[in-house]
């Protein structure tokens, strides 16, 4: 048998490009390459099917969502090995593409359809069914996907080794790892078992709690009770291997939002402000911290939703780049001839027209299913919906790119406040009034979704050479058969359970639910927070400090913050001990699989132990979780997994 030859990614694959320098990726762009074949479209629908259908029924009915892009990914090379398919590299990114449009609908849909059906108890009027749920998720990902190949080339392209992108990183050394004997399978494969097992002795048998906390001991307790400080972290090896690929600048920036959050904020709101109303009818003074936090974390949403706005106004020479090419191509001069096939998109006539066309058919799915032929709350809801998914286009794009996390939630959150508001204004509120800001809040939760997953997957076909007019275009087909089978479950499990009975968790859209009850029935919203997040971002734009950065820690919580500071802190340890720097840019390599691993096994054994949680087997002891003993063994095992992080990447 032939051996293959070494294959792997360029060194200046995860570095800034010098002046005059161009990322030359794995395969050539001169070259054309199998991508879309009959074995990948079909196996990239398959998966799109299996893992929607299987995210919206975990996450519905266990409340634990997760996220299946490096899963499928870790299928399609396994496969691609099994079947010894030659040169699949092609094929298996675009299997990914395809297959990843189940994670991304399925974040869409169960963050808010489900309220529809949980108001529906209340509000018998309420008429909930198949087509609403299916063309609220379609419409939203077609839209996301039309609203973001207008910035594939500013992302991953003008961008490149600006932003770490921690997730298409995981992936694109799990698709690499699948070709030739390039020296990166044994360090990925290693890394990804001790990860992987790790995290999932933790969740699946609950050997010691995940979450190092204070809180655990009586001290921590009365510090949390008398103060309301608190720290906590999470001490998987999924999250730390995301922080050594965020590395210190970001990582520090983003725990410095939460720090201002936990440590400045919530004891302060208790302190200035003991008649306070958190929730429940629970004041500042009584209430725990992490109560206190789901109030003041409202102002992390002002500094998400200020960030989108200072991004469209950064980006103004983007977009009118973008709409500049639309205009060459409406009047016939755009030619992709000479275009190199890595540089090759969708034309723009076709995006302008599919956006057009899209907009229109929410229209038309608006007014004649949602809002009773009323076309002034039809072009309310449309210019709405179309502003928002815009806005906050590039606020999801920059949080995958960053983080790794796209705080959807908190931005769909401000669109159901937004929607709820006007709408009322205008004149539609109650039942009816729910279900149209619930549908509008489902079309842009599934586009900002789809954006999110949608770059990632663009970044993972730059570093290794795809063709993204291919990616595009079967992103739509991924799209269609993933809300099919969304809705399909959704419906599915309400007739099963019913989203009442206390069987299914579906946290997301019981806080939509909620929160949406309230506004239409003429409450207010807390503004005040939303308009000091906003200062705050503006502020933090001014001082040339990453606003969206701070306010997604101010909006995540603290827990999953901190082990972002951690991988940073290992990415600068590893990478500046030497003086000799290509034994520096070694170290950073190896330390990049390694921490590639732990994301990919750690994601893998997420869904395992969610599985297991599912069928029944579930011996966690939650008195043993929250003991002090449980946090002493987590704190000790997670210095020891970091110390073996250290010690693996600087072998070189």
């Amino acid at each position: 048998m032939e051996d293959k030859k070494p294959v792997s990614l360029p060194e200046n694959a995860f570095r800034e490009l010098k002046e005059g320098e161009e990322y030359q990726p794995v395969l050539n762009p001169r070259t054309d390459y199998k991508e879309v074949t009959t074995w990948s479209l079909a196996l990239g629908l398959l998966l799109a099917i299996i893992f929607s259908a299987a995210c919206a029924y975990l996450g519905l009915k266990v409340g634990q969502v997760f996220e299946a892009a490096i899963p499928i990914t870790i299928i399609a090379v396994g496969l691609a090995g099994a079947t010894h398919r030659k040169s699949a590299l092609g094929e298996n990114v675009i299997i990914q593409s395809i297959g990843a449009c189940s994670g991304m609908v399925v974040a869409g849909a169960i963050f808010t359809l489900p309220a529809l059906y949980i108001l529906q108890a209340k509000y018998p009027d309420i008429t909930v069914d198949f087509m609403k749920v299916f063309m609220a998720s379609l419409l939203g990902g077609v839209l996301g996907i039309l609203f973001m190949i207008p910035f594939r080339k500013f992302f991953v392209k003008d961008m490149h080794g600006k932003y770490p992108f921690p997730e298409a990183t995981a992936s694109t050394q799990v698709l690499i790892s699948g070709e030739g004997d390039g020296g990166q399978v044994k360090p990925l494969l290693f890394a990804g078992i001790i990860g992987g097992l790790y995290d999932f002795v933790i969740a699946a048998f609950g050997t010691w709690a995940d979450t190092f906390t204070t809180s655990a001991f009586a001290w921590g307790e009365t510090l949390a009770e008398k103060a309301k400080l608190v720290f906590k972290i999470n001490t998987g090896a999924a999250v730390l291997g995301m922080g050594y690929i965020v590395g210190l600048k970001y990582a520090t920036i983003i725990c410095a939002g939460s720090a201002l959050i936990w440590w400045i904020i919530v004891p302060g709101i208790a302190l200035a402000f003991p008649e306070v109303q958190v929730a429940d009818n629970l004041i500042a003074a009584n209430a725990s911290p992490e109560m206190i936090y789901k109030y003041a974390k409202s102002i992390g949403i002002g500094g998400i939703a200020m960030a989108g706005l200072l991004g469209i106004w950064k980006s103004r020479k983007i977009i009118a780049g973008a709409a500049k090419l639309t205009g060459k191509a409406f009047r016939n001069e755009e030619d992709q001839k000479d275009i190199l096939r890595t540089e090759r998109d969708l034309p723009m006539k076709i995006i302008a027209i599919g956006s057009l066309v899209t907009l229109l058919v929410i229209f038309a799915f608006f007014y004649f299913g949602v809002m009773e032929q009323n076309l002034l709350f039809a072009v309310v809801a449309i210019l709405l919906v179309a502003f928002i998914a815009f806005l906050f286009t590039t606020v999801s794009a920059n949080a995958i790119a960053i983080v790794g996390s796209n705080p959807v939630s908190g931005m769909t959150l401000m669109t159901l406040i937004l929607a709820s508001v006007i709408m009322v204004a205008v004149g539609l509120k109650g039942s009816a009034g729910m279900v149209a800001a619930l549908l509008m809040g489902g079309v842009v939760c599934t586009a900002l979704s789809t954006v999110g997953s949608f770059v990632t997957d663009l970044k993972i076909g730059y570093w290794l050479g795809s063709t993204p007019c291919k990616q595009e275009t079967y992103k739509f087909l991924g799209v269609l058969v993933s809300a099919a089978t969304v809705g399909g479950v959704i419906m599915l499990l309400n007739s099963t359970y019913g989203f009442t009975s206390g069987q299914l968790a579906a946290p997301q859209a019981n806080a939509m639910a909620a929160v949406i009850e309230p506004l239409m029935s003429g409450q207010g919203a807390p503004w005040m927070l939303y308009g000091i997040g906003a200062v705050i971002a503006i502020v933090l734009d001014l001082c040339g400090v990453s606003a969206l950065a701070f306010a997604l820690g101010m909006f995540i919580p603290l827990d999953l913050n901190l082990p972002l500071l951690v991988g940073g802190l290992i990415n600068w340890y590893v990478t500046t001990r030497s003086q000799d720097a290509t034994v520096n840019e070694q170290r950073a390599n190896l330390g990049t699989l390694m921490a590639s691993g732990f994301i990919a096994g750690g994601a893998l054994m997420g869904v395992v132990s969610a599985i297991m949680r599912f069928a029944g087997f579930n011996p966690v002891n939650e008195a043993w979780i929250n003991s002090p003993w449980s946090a002493v063994i987590a704190l000790i095992t997670y210095f020891a997994l970091i110390l073996y992080f250290v010690k693996a990447s600087m072998k070189k």
